[in-house]
């Protein structure tokens, strides 16, 4: 790095812009400055962001780096900038949740994993965009891979702010498809952990059993390096337990012990599957078993999966029709269509049926862990293909709703592509709370498919 530019520091990886700048090879007003630099050329063009504050950001870089030079303590992410979903509290800046409704609002505290991010020494850069109160109406984000096709949502300013290299890290969430699938579709790694390992306190709340904080990073090495910080208990999100942190990084740097198995899963939403993803599949499984001893299975969920999608529509939607009964009442109007009719459907489901579809989780966790018994991961596409055309809607989540329903961590990895350029992610899916395995694992696919 001694040839390092400071000009061109948003284009290091967390990793790398970390190292630098505890070697005093680089500032963190160097890297802010760079951010800056990078979001005045695209942001117009993209429109990750919901709110920016150069001058805070500025100040939040010269506390670091004044830190630094005097050799106090330095945390995991010092002088590194985040972006943080705006449905996420901070008290520096709006949180607005991606809707008029919501104008103006300004919290007094921070969100428990904002100040995890402020305790490691991360530089909180801004908001990014949501889309509306994090269900499907778009927010004003393009793809910066085709500004003509959707990044995803709802976490689509934190995917599309990574992939432009506006920042390195940023942080999301998802109750169906809101990391992996913009993930997927704008070209970075993202990370849905198993559930309750970050805490939503301080989080918009849409669906408790199906909530889950995310992440957003253009390496494997990065994603640990923010999962490892945000991976704490707090006893304020009541569906967290006190167990260990999965030291992820740590892990992620071990040898496997054998070549993992991975089996692969069409799911049952296989014919909404494009060709093109179906075609990348059929070549990357046999590249993989190419290289190594029939390392993938093809393999079909049982047929107690047909009703699971079913199941989610029924919590999600009868937790948003509760969650959210205060917009409904008072601006029912300024609601869009979409989330508006996904309210009206949930005040119609009874709670026997909320009842019965939360008791079936229990069910599908057993059929898929013994899946997991046998097998190191699952292979299976992040999204049905690259992202549609159009910025009206946010493409489907139809492959990540058995994993959000089931609790399971699951890793955006980019490595297919359309013939036009536009990512499909590959969905790398693990037993629950092995996440620091699941990151091994697909370490090693990344590490075959390099070699």
């Amino acid at each position: 790095m001694d040839n390092l530019n400071p000009d061109a520091a948003n284009l290091l990886s967390g990793r790398d812009a970390r190292d630098a700048i505890g070697q005093g090879l680089l500032s963190s007003q160097d890297l802010v400055e760079a951010c800056f630099a990078r979001i005045d050329a695209l942001e117009e063009s993209i429109g990750a962001w919901a709110h920016l504050d150069r001058e805070l950001a500025m100040e939040q870089a010269q506390a670091a780096d004044d830190i630094r030079f005097r050799g106090k303590p330095m945390g995991a992410l010092h002088g590194l900038p985040v972006g943080i979903k705006d449905i996420i509290d901070t008290a520096d800046y709006p949180t607005e949740r991606g809707t008029v409704l919501h104008r103006g609002r300004r919290p007094e505290r921070d969100a428990t994993l904002v100040s995890l991010l402020k305790e490691a020494g991360a530089i909180i850069l801004g908001k990014t965009v949501s889309t509306e109160l994090a269900v499907y109406a778009p927010g004003k984000t393009r793809n910066p891979h085709n500004a003509g096709h959707t990044p995803g949502g709802s976490s689509s300013g934190s995917a599309a702010a990574v992939s432009a290299a506006m920042v390195p890290f940023a942080v999301g969430t998802q109750t169906n498809g809101s990391v992996i699938r913009p993930a997927s579709y704008c070209g970075v790694y993202g990370f849905k952990p198993s559930f309750a390992r970050i805490s939503r306190h301080g989080v918009l709340t849409q669906s408790p059993p199906l909530d889950t904080v995310g992440m957003f990073a253009r390496s494997l090495d990065d994603l640990a390096m923010i999962a490892d910080v945000l991976m704490r208990f707090d006893a304020q999100d009541e569906a967290m337990i006190p167990v260990a942190p999965p030291s992820i990084a740590s892990v992620l740097a071990e040898e496997v012990p054998a070549n993992p198995h991975f089996a692969f899963v069409r799911t049952p939403v296989w014919d909404q599957v494009e060709a093109i993803t179906k075609d990348g599949f059929r070549e990357l499984i046999e590249e993989v078993n190419g290289r190594q001893e029939k390392t993938v299975d093809i393999l079909d969920l049982p047929p107690a999966f047909d009703e699971l999608h079913e199941d989610h529509r029924k919590v999600m939607e009868a937790d948003l029709a509760r969650n959210f009964a205060d917009e409904y009442s008072r601006g029912k109007d300024d609601l869009s269509v979409v989330l508006r009719e996904m309210i009206e459907r949930g005040q119609g489901i009874s709670d026997s049926d909320y009842d019965k579809a939360i008791a079936r989780k229990a069910d599908y966790d057993a059929l898929l862990q013994e899946i997991l018994d046998e097998y190191d991961a699952i292979l299976t596409p992040a999204t049905p293909g690259p992202a549609p055309a159009g910025l009206e809607a946010t493409g489907s989540p139809v492959m990540n709703t058995i994993w959000t329903f089931c609790g399971t961590p699951a890793l955006n990895v980019p490595l297919l592509q359309s013939p036009d350029g536009l990512p499909v992610g590959v969905q790398v899916v693990g037993a629950r709370d092995d996440d620091a395995r699941l990151f091994r694992t697909a370490r090693w696919l990344l590490d075959v498919l390099n070699d």
